[in-house]
């Protein structure tokens, strides 16, 4: 099973459309976001901007003209985590199976003035070790990525 952080967009929007529609997506942790899943402030703070771009241009392109979504992203927990009980890697984040990315989000899908669908998801991949390809990848996001096919 892939993550895609959109698939509650995608199942509520229908299918999707050419034209753009407005994604707004609120990225701004706060002080309820686990500082130990980052090595620092500007490194959380980076990847929720990022996350939050990548949401927009695919929100947007997978919405139908005539909808919008508000998106807030909650809480980011990386897959992996810091051992910093191993001499010479603390600062590596460790992947294993039980530490899968975890994602934590509100939205909200409207259309004319009238709320679709709202709610709060926590979208996680539980399998993301088993993709050669997104582990040998230095891209941070490249599990919301489609695979091609």
């Amino acid at each position: 099973m892939r993550v895609r952080v959109l698939l509650f967009a995608a199942a509520l929007a229908g299918a999707p459309s050419l034209a753009s529609a407005e994604v707004a997506v609120r990225a701004e942790p706060g002080p309820y976001v686990s500082s130990w899943s980052f090595r620092s402030a500007a490194e959380r703070d980076s990847i929720f901007r990022e996350l939050a771009r990548y949401l927009e241009r695919t929100g947007a392109r997978m919405l139908p003209k005539g909808r919008s979504a508000s998106i807030e992203l909650v809480e980011i927990d990386p897959a992996g985590r810091f051992e910093p009980w191993r001499p010479g890697f603390d600062d590596v984040r460790v992947l294993r199976d039980v530490t899968p990315p975890r994602v934590k989000l509100r939205y909200a899908v409207t259309e004319r003035g009238r709320t679709l669908a709202r709610g709060e998801e926590t979208v996680t991949d539980i399998d993301y070790l088993s993709n050669i390809s997104a582990r040998s990848s230095g891209d941070r996001l490249v599990k919301l990525k489609p695979e091609r096919r």
